[in-house]
């Protein structure tokens, strides 16, 4: 039972919601997009957001600067926090600016407001569940979208809320995190989308 629930840890890690969000979008879009329009979003994301990270965690790894990739301490929280925090404001300036596509332009400045209200929380001693800030996050985007264009997904967005059940609960039985981190962190995503809505719904 625990390598499932590390199975599930990994493949809804948080590193890969921006992606996850990205591939949710393009799918669920009315809109046409061509083939060469779709990979060029989705692989520079793939790289900043997934791929330089993990380069990232393996430097701070073998320097010393991190023990673990579960990141116990609060202190190796914040490297991490912080290498994100650039990436994504790299995203929205780089390679989805905001006259490019405002669903994903806004998906990520709520992205970055989750990982800045996470990073804050950790100054005052305190460690949200990045895993169900992500979560919490895709799932209110799925939200919106299926109101912003009118489409029933009604099944992806019942699989998303049973995901961020079986992760929360990966996080309690690998007791990586406590119930009020793990409910604090989802807070911190679902309200880091809701508040983006007013500029694109």
């Amino acid at each position: 039972m625990k390598g499932f629930y590390k199975i599930i840890s990994t493949i809804f890690h948080p590193l890969l919601i921006p992606v996850i969000g990205c591939i949710c979008y393009f799918k669920i879009t009315p809109q046409y997009y061509t083939q060469n329009y779709f990979l060029g979003n989705t692989l520079p994301i793939l790289i900043l957001t997934v791929i330089v990270p993990i380069v990232c965690y393996i430097i701070l790894r073998s320097t010393g600067y991190i023990t673990s990739y579960t990141l116990p301490t609060i202190k190796e929280r914040k490297y991490p926090l912080y290498i994100s925090l650039s990436l994504l404001l790299l995203v929205i300036y780089k390679v989805i600016p905001n006259n490019y596509s405002s669903e994903l332009y806004f998906y990520f400045i709520g992205l970055i407001t989750a990982v800045f209200c996470s990073l804050i929380l950790l100054f005052i001693h305190f460690k949200s569940s990045l895993h169900t800030t992500g979560m919490g996050s895709l799932l209110m985007f799925l939200i919106s979208l299926s109101v912003h264009f009118e489409i029933n997904i009604i099944y992806a967005i019942a699989i998303t809320i049973f995901f961020t059940g079986l992760v929360s609960t990966s996080k309690l039985y690998l007791k990586t995190n406590s119930s009020l981190e793990i409910i604090v962190g989802f807070i911190i995503g679902l309200v880091s989308q809701l508040i983006t809505i007013k500029y694109w719904l």
